[in-house]
Formats: C-alpha cells, structure tokens, sequence
C-alpha cells in the first residue's frame, strides 16, 4: 500500500491491520486494526500510517524545524512562540553564542524570528527547543506568514520540488517551518507570487497534479528563468 492519494479519513475509520501496516501519529489500534483518531489526511510513510490533522494548532515533535517568534526574554533563557498550544523554552545553553549572564537580550529580543528544532517535548506539553545546529539561526529582515500545518508535505513538495519551483520562480529566500510557519525574503513581486502559490497550495492540497499547476502559474509572469 502506497501513499499515492491524499485521503481525508474520519475518525473510528478503519486504515490497515497489523502486521503489514503499523500505527502512527493520529491513529490507534483495536484487534490488530488501525484507526484513524482524528479528521486529516491519511499519510503513509516506510508502513507506518498518520493522519495530518487538517485544521489546528502545530502537534511538536523532537527533532523538527520550526519557525518561532520570541516572546520574552530573561536571564538566562528566552520563551519562544512556535505555533504550538504553548510556548517553547530556549536555554542560553542551546544557542551558539557565548552568552554572559542577564546578556540574553542582546542577542534576541521580543519579536525576533528565528528558525530553530524541537528539542523535547515532555509528558505536560512542555516544550524545548534549539539553536545549536548549524542549519539553524537568526532570521533577519523578511516577512512571516503561516499556513496550516496539515498541508507542509505539500507545501515542501517530493524531494523539495514544490518549494525548488517556487525559490526558482519568484527569486526569492524561504524557510518552511512544520509548525505551519514560513519565513519569505525577496522584492515585492516575488513576495506577492509566493503568497498567492500558497494560497493554491492551500486550497488544492489533496489533489493530483498539483506541482505541475503551481510551475504553469508561476511560469506565466516569470523572465529569465531558467
């Protein structure tokens, strides 16, 4: 069974049976069947089912990109809002600065975006996140907008086709956070374009074909792009 579709389930729905699939995030299993938890698209990956809820708040998960806001800033760590039911706490310890005490303000500030990494998520929802990687860093200048979290595959594309024909396009710089979260630096008309691809991205996500429609429409006011 592949994920060639993008199937909206309900919940109770039967999806597979154990052994030849496996229950993932947004499913549970009674007499070795699996079913879906939640409304979303079923998605399935090395046999493993999930279901991506279509509508809601950002679910964390350690170890994935994200773009965040800072809310404040203390002495020794800064509370950062990723899209998520909480805010997530990044420790002067997970920056890769060298950070003197009570300085944290120096280096961000309320408002500043970055694009950072779950780190953990505990039992309570709390949250930790991380600057320490090397792709990972301080955005500055640009603008911040957000999608549904449910449609990132979508927006990113097999391979980061979808977001490749998009950068190509409209020449302009962007970081894609899972947390429903996009980070976009360019002029004006190409900021207009991406916007309006993830308008369609949107609407049209659980159709066919969908890459190669976002490629003509942004083929039509492109120059010189090879």
């Amino acid at each position: 069974m592949t994920n060639e579709g993008r199937q909206v389930v309900i919940p109770g729905q039967i999806l597979g049976e154990i052994p030849a699939l496996q229950p993932g995030r947004g499913t549970f299993v009674e007499n070795k069947k699996i079913f879906a938890e939640r409304l979303g698209v079923m998605n399935i990956q090395e046999k493993f089912i999930h279901i991506i809820p279509l509508k809601g708040r950002y679910d964390p998960v350690v170890g994935d990109f994200v773009i965040g806001v800072v809310l404040e800033a203390s002495t020794s760590n800064w509370m950062v809002d990723i899209n998520a039911p909480y805010p997530a706490l990044l420790h002067v310890n997970e920056v890769p600065w060298e950070i003197e005490f009570a300085d944290t303000e120096k280096y961000l500030n309320t408002g500043d975006t970055i694009l950072a990494k779950v780190l953990s998520v505990d039992e309570s929802k709390k949250l930790q996140i991380t600057l320490n990687d090397r792709n990972l860093f301080k955005l500055k200048g640009g603008h911040l907008i957000e999608f549904e979290p449910s449609v990132y595959r979508r927006i990113i594309g097999k391979k980061y086709s979808m977001i490749e024909i998009i950068q190509k396009y409209t020449r302009c710089r962007i970081k894609v956070g899972k947390n429903g979260r996009i980070w976009i630096d360019g002029d004006a008309d190409g900021i207009e374009k991406v916007l309006a691809a993830i308008s369609m991205i949107e609407r049209e996500a659980i159709t066919f074909g969908l890459t190669d429609r976002i490629e003509e429409f942004l083929k039509k006011d492109a120059k010189d792009v090879r």
